[in-house]
């Protein structure tokens, strides 16, 4: 893998984590994520599923692309 392919998973791992935790206060905060009687409406469920997955897609992408940077290092003696 170049060195550019690794570098724009790593940042895209990063990218990925700093989106999502602001998308999952945002979720946390809407007035459509909870019923009246404080239950988990189905928009939070669906909407946190998918923060989920993207939190774990993007972790194993920024880990794909950091150790293809680490593994592009010089070998020390």
């Amino acid at each position: 893998m170049s060195r550019r392919t690794a570098m724009f998973l790593t940042a895209f791992g990063v990218w990925s984590w700093i989106i999502w935790i602001t998308f999952a206060k945002n979720l946390w905060d809407s007035d459509r994520a909870w019923a009246a009687d404080g239950s988990p409406t189905a928009y939070f469920i669906v909407h946190a599923v998918l923060t989920v997955v993207s939190f774990v897609l993007g972790t194993v992408i920024g880990v794909i692309g950091w150790r293809a940077l680490r593994a592009r290092r010089p070998q020390s003696a």
